[in-house]
Formats: C-alpha cells, sequence, structure tokens
C-alpha cells in the first residue's frame, strides 16, 4: 500500500512523536497519536503553574469596573481564569474573544461563548477581526502569563483601547528527569517533533545534553506558524515544517503528511 494511502490508524507508525507541551495539556496530542499508529514521546517544554500572588489576581478580577472586551490566549488561561475569578464573572461580558480555536472551546466548556479567529489561530489572526478594528475607549482584559510574545497588547492600544494584562498562571521551565531524556534517546526513529511555544523550545536548548540536541536538530520539527519556523531554523533545525495552526489536528495531520513524504 502506497504511504500516502495508510489508513488513519497506521499514519504514524514506525515514528516517534515528540509533544513538547505542557504534561497538564499533552494528553489529547498522546492519545491522537497513538490513534495513528505512533509512540508518543513526552519531552514538556514548560510546566504551569498558577500566579505568583493569586490574592492579587483575584482581586482584579473581582474588581467592579467595566469591562468591554475580555481576551483569552489560551486553554490554560481559561483554566486558571476560573479558579481566581469570582462566580459569573462573565455572565454579563460585553464581548468574550479567544485567541485560538481550542481556547474557544475551553471558554464553551464552561458555558462562555466566545468569539476566535476565522483564519489564522494566533494573536495576529485575532487581531485582523472586524471585532476588534475600532476598540476605541474600550477597556480591555487580557487573560494570560507573563513572558508571552505581547502582540495584542500593544496593538490594542495603538487602536485607541485601554489594556490590562492580568498574568492569572505563569510557564515555568520544565523539571526533566532521567527518564525523559532516555526516552527521548531510545526513541525510534524517525523523530517528529510538535512545537508550537518558542519558549518551550528555549527550555528545552537550555536543557538537553548538547549531543542530544545535536541529534534533535537532524529530525522533522512541526511548528504551528511561520515565525516559530523561522526561530527553530534559527537555532540550526534543518528540517521545520509549518502546520496551519496550533491546534492538534493541524499538528497531527501535519505530522501525518510529513512522514508519509518521508516514506517515498
Amino acid at each position: 500500500m502506497p504511504a500516502n494511502t495508510l489508513p488513519r490508524s497506521l499514519a504514524l507508525a514506525g515514528a516517534s512523536v515528540i509533544v513538547t507541551r505542557p504534561p497538564s495539556s499533552s494528553a489529547a496530542l498522546v492519545r491522537g497519536i497513538r490513534a495513528r499508529g505512533g509512540e508518543a514521546v513526552r519531552l514538556p517544554g514548560m510546566r504551569l503553574a498558577g500566579a505568583s500572588d493569586p490574592l492579587a489576581i483575584a482581586a482584579a478580577l473581582a474588581s467592579p469596573g467595566t469591562v468591554d472586551a475580555w481576551i483569552f490566549t489560551s486553554p490554560a488561561s481559561v483554566d486558571y481564569f476560573f479558579r481566581l475569578a469570582p462566580p459569573g464573572r462573565l455572565s454579563t461580558a460585553r464581548r468574550v474573544l479567544a485567541v485560538g480555536g481550542a481556547t474557544a472551546r475551553a471558554l464553551a466548556r464552561r458555558g462562555v461563548a466566545s468569539l476566535a479567529p476565522a483564519g489564522t489561530q494566533n494573536s495576529e489572526g485575532l487581531l485582523a477581526e472586524p471585532a476588534l478594528a475600532d476598540p476605541r475607549g474600550w477597556s480591555i482584559a487580557i487573560i494570560d502569563a507573563p513572558g508571552g510574545r505581547d502582540l495584542l497588547a500593544p496593538t490594542l492600544r495603538e487602536r485607541g483601547a485601554e489594556v490590562e494584562n492580568i498574568a492569572v498562571y505563569r510557564r515555568l521551565p520544565p523539571r526533566l528527569s532521567r527518564r525523559h531524556l532516555e526516552s527521548l534517546e531510545s526513541a525510534p526513529r524517525p523523530w517528529l517533533s510538535l512545537l508550537s511555544s518558542s519558549l518551550a523550545l528555549r527550555h528545552l536548548l537550555a536543557a538537553l545534553p548538547g549531543a542530544l540536541i545535536e541529534r534533535w536538530r537532524h529530525e522533522a520539527m512541526i511548528v504551528s506558524s511561520e515565525r516559530l519556523a523561522e526561530e527553530v531554523a534559527g537555532h540550526g533545525f534543518v528540517d521545520v515544517h509549518v502546520a496551519p495552526s496550533a491546534l492538534g489536528r493541524d499538528l497531527l495531520d501535519s505530522a501525518c503528511a510529513v512522514l508519509a513524504r518521508h516514506r517515498l
């Protein structure tokens, strides 16, 4: 059977797919890899933790001030928001926006309808939405973590909005054990790495042994954006492929396509 006509259950057979997402948000990807016959290798590039001063953040979320638009930047931002916000905080929200489809689904699970980008599933895609074309005079709360790209806030301020970033969680370096390293070292080739965060990449490059990094640089890397592809290539990775978005299905479909070409 030709490689490009393999059944879905075999699309990743024989390959090791490296998952760089935090342990708390990698389960769906791991299931998807296994459903396609691949071997999932967990190599978290970060771990998530609550805000360093949760009482202060809870107070900020409970403030009675009017918020014209709430913007959630990730599924984790949704989860940590609801741990700290008073019940019903979004029940009268005028506008709730999500940076991508996964974040919109996380809000929907909480009973909150939101607007997500119709096109590119990132900050640029959200900023291109007509709903944010003219936010002059709005008060906007961006729910995020420190250390992100910070594209939304300055752009919305340039458009005339008053913006507050509320960091409800933190992205910290991963705690990699010897087990993580051994799993990667012994993983069958080819390797297909899934990456949707430049911070995760930087954490891993700082934590992994040099010899292992050198091996990694010569394996396929599937990234979630052109911007991230440029950064990855700048770190010496030579086989970089761009998925349509950071959504799990897009990353996995791209991995299957890359592997099919490898098999030809």
